[in-house]
């Protein structure tokens, strides 16, 4: 079975309600990315991160998967994929797929600060009395500015033994995953999926489908199922 690699970004999820993590005034919900995704933002105002992430994980629990992200999972019926997203979101999870790598953490989870292998489900508010097993306090499973990608090992594997590879919603200039496309093999088919006017990288074999995510990733699901 063939297998397919799809890196998705926030422009997969904006079509389901999903806040764009940083705007275009550098925002994100009107807090500077500074204060609430970085070490040095919690270090600050704990109270004031905990309470941001509240609130985006009570907005996340009122958004239904899109178009998008159940046709990714049709995808399955016939290749072996893993998506590799640098959302927080769980709408891949929920629209069917069933291998997802979540680059940069997940919302609906808190990890311990002494102990970052203890991960518990989190749906509810996160409050600064909140602790782990070990009698420290919690904090957002995220990867804030600043901090390592642990999974980015296993995403790069992935990629490399990739026969096709997808990019949805992301315009390919946050790194480390952006840079996940220069691992793919010359000859595999790529694909790139944005409405926006992006730069294109010189990737060989890469072809550009401006449209929407919701639009671009059905058309090209129907056409990897029927060729295959």
């Amino acid at each position: 079975m063939k297998k397919v690699v799809v890196l998705t970004g926030a422009g997969i999820s904006a079509e389901s309600g999903i806040s764009i993590f940083r705007d275009s005034n550098g925002l994100w919900e009107n807090h500077r990315i500074e204060d609430v995704a970085s070490p040095e933002g919690w270090k600050r105002n704990q109270n004031l991160v905990l309470d941001f992430y509240n609130q985006r994980r009570k907005q996340l629990l009122f958004c239904q998967p899109n178009k998008a992200h159940t046709a990714l999972a049709e995808l399955e019926q016939k290749f072996e994929v893993t998506i590799v997203t640098q959302n927080v979101d769980d709408l891949h999870e929920r629209g069917g797929s069933s291998k997802v790598i979540h680059l940069h953490g997940e919302l609906l989870k808190a990890r311990s600060t002494v102990d970052e292998s203890l991960v518990y489900g989190w749906k509810n508010d996160m409050t600064n009395q909140d602790k782990c097993e070990k009698g420290a306090q919690l904090r957002p499973h995220i990867v804030w500015f600043g901090e390592a990608v642990p999974l980015m090992e296993l995403a790069i594997d992935k990629v490399r033994q990739a026969d096709v590879f997808m990019v949805i919603g992301t315009s390919l200039v946050v790194y480390p995953a952006a840079g996940l496309i220069n691992y793919t093999r010359y000859e595999i088919p790529k694909w790139l999926i944005d409405p926006n006017d992006i730069a294109i990288p010189r990737i060989p074999h890469l072809e550009f489908i401006r449209e929407k995510a919701t639009v671009g990733t059905q058309w090209l699901v129907n056409k990897l199922l029927t060729d295959a």
